[in-house]
């Protein structure tokens, strides 16, 4: 019984972190602008964020997020207004390469690209800024507690392994990115990506700002 719960766990985990959002969207961008250590830094960026909201749902402070209405709006608007600056600063840079200027980093203008701080600080931020990561990983992870087994343990132990599984898909994706590296060195190929990536963080912004209370 463990087992099979344990297997389900692993599938019901890849699968949630298959399915896109704002987080893929901004992997996506750096591994395509900087390569693979940049991917991977926004990756391990990603996680940090994540694991921080299981954490914080192991420990039951993501039920604040649940019940008070004030803390989940206040996180929805600041979590808004982060991914509408992410994504604005990639139409800028888009606009620049089009005009022939060098790319500017998410953080501050340099033609040498961006560093893996600001890579991983961008993951990072993306995660922590989406308070439905909190509400998901508080619905989630106590599912698949069994029956009579400590429950911090376990969760703390959940939210590792989720962290984990997640980890290694977003990894595949870098991966993959990587490989078609020749491809995605093409300036109007990036320039293209620059402003569809935008496009796609304003868009999940707005859904975001106007997301209800679960």
């Amino acid at each position: 019984m463990l087992l099979s719960g344990m297997i389900a766990f692993a599938i019901a985990s890849l699968l949630m972190s298959m399915i896109p959002g704002p987080t893929t969207v901004v992997i996506l961008r750096q591994s395509i602008r900087a390569g693979r250590p940049a991917g991977v830094a926004t990756v391990l960026g990603n996680e940090t964020g994540w694991l921080a909201w299981c954490l914080a749902a192991a420990f039951g402070l993501s039920a604040l997020l649940v019940v008070s209405e004030l803390a989940f709006d206040i996180m929805r608007i600041v979590g808004a207004v982060v991914l509408v600056w992410f994504g604005a600063r990639m139409l800028w840079q888009a606009r620049r390469g089009a005009e022939g200027a060098p790319s500017a980093d998410l953080a501050a203008s340099s033609p040498a690209g961006p560093s893996l701080w600001s890579c991983y600080r961008s993951g990072l931020l993306t995660n922590l800024a989406n308070p439905k990561a909190g509400v998901f990983a508080l619905s989630f992870l106590p599912q698949f507690v069994p029956e009579g087994a400590p429950a911090l343990p376990t969760l703390l132990l959940l939210a590792v392994a989720s962290a984990l599984i997640d980890l290694a898909w977003y990894l595949g994706i870098v991966r993959l990115v990587g490989a078609a590296e020749g491809f995605f060195k093409r300036p109007a190929v990036r320039r293209r990506l620059e402003y569809v990536s935008g496009t796609l963080l304003i868009g999940l912004a707005v859904r975001l700002a106007l997301t209800s209370k679960p």
